[in-house]
């Protein structure tokens, strides 16, 4: 791999990462927050799953 292969990588990496910049937008309130209330419940659905398998293993040993 000589040193124009590696530019033009590069040179092609960096146009897709622009392209894909032009395309993405800053969520609407709405948007954020149902993203917010999926996430969060996301989180709590594996803390409980830990919690769960924690209190087997305790009463496993």
């Amino acid at each position: 791999m000589n040193i124009k292969d590696l530019l033009v990588k590069l040179k092609t990496f960096i146009l897709e990462c622009k392209r894909v910049w032009t395309v993405t937008k800053k969520p609407g309130r709405v948007e954020y927050m149902s993203i917010v209330k999926v996430t969060g419940i996301g989180i709590l659905i594996i803390g409980l799953i830990g919690f769960i398998i924690s209190m087997i293993w305790q009463f496993i040993q």
